[in-house]
């Protein structure tokens, strides 16, 4: 686990570049920023700023034509491939705009996977998801499958999952880009709930100016360059 006196995450100088010479594509430009343990950081942005570039550096998924991005004593741009393979199932983890749920799993057996692919005991698999599932409300819904579920449901039981394996990282891309105003905004005030109990440091992705009331720090997206903090929203110590 990272030091609780540390950022769990640190991003210095994020540059990536497609192609080259007079056609090449500035994705992102001299990205720097940090992630606190506990606390929900929000980019906003319009739909080619650059905001999905940058989840994929943080998380290890790209690599920056430049910079670094450090995860406690792991600095991802470096790492193996091996590395980053476990970086991903024991210390990030992923909500997407697309839920990507398995359709032939329940919900609880959706939100076990990370559980199994860690090879944790049968026991304490059980526990931790009968306890997430009753924190995203669907304690009544384990035994359904995504189709039988709406869409905010599915997008809880994916926050679910993400949170299975108790990640220092969440990455959320839209998350509520699929989901009405109505339950956008609840999916918004959960995942602000979880991030603070569960004491995971957060960055979530939205082109929406309204789904930032919930975050601790809000950051602007603009042709690939990242500003300073902009807003405050229910700011926790």
């Amino acid at each position: 686990m990272t030091d609780p006196t540390q950022p769990a995450l640190r991003a210095e100088g994020l540059t990536r570049t497609y192609g080259a010479g007079e056609t090449a594509v500035h994705a992102l430009v001299d990205a720097s920023l940090e992630l606190h343990s506990g606390e929900l950081v929000v980019v906003r942005g319009a739909s080619g700023s650059g905001k999905t570039t940058l989840l994929n550096l943080l998380g290890g998924l790209d690599t920056p034509t430049a910079g670094r991005v450090q995860l406690g004593e792991i600095d991802l741009t470096t790492a193996s491939e091996a590395q980053l393979v476990d970086v991903r199932r024991r210390r990030v983890s992923y909500v997407f705009q697309s839920f990507a749920l398995l359709p032939a799993l329940s919900a609880a057996e959706n939100v076990e996977l990370p559980l199994r692919l860690l090879a944790t005991p049968p026991e304490q698999r059980d526990a931790r998801v009968a306890e997430l599932l009753e924190l995203v409300g669907l304690e009544a819904h384990a035994n359904q499958r995504p189709a039988e579920l709406s869409g905010g449901q599915q997008q809880r039981v994916a926050l679910a999952r993400a949170l299975a394996n108790r990640p220092d990282v969440l990455i959320a891309d839209e998350p509520t880009g699929q989901l009405d105003s109505r339950t956008a905004d609840a999916m918004m005030m959960l995942i602000a709930e979880l991030v603070h109990d569960q004491k995971v440091a957060a960055i979530m992705t939205t082109h929406d100016p309204k789904m930032v009331a919930a975050a601790d720090r809000v950051l602007e997206m603009h042709d690939g360059r990242l500003t300073q903090t902009l807003a405050r929203g229910r700011h926790r110590a």
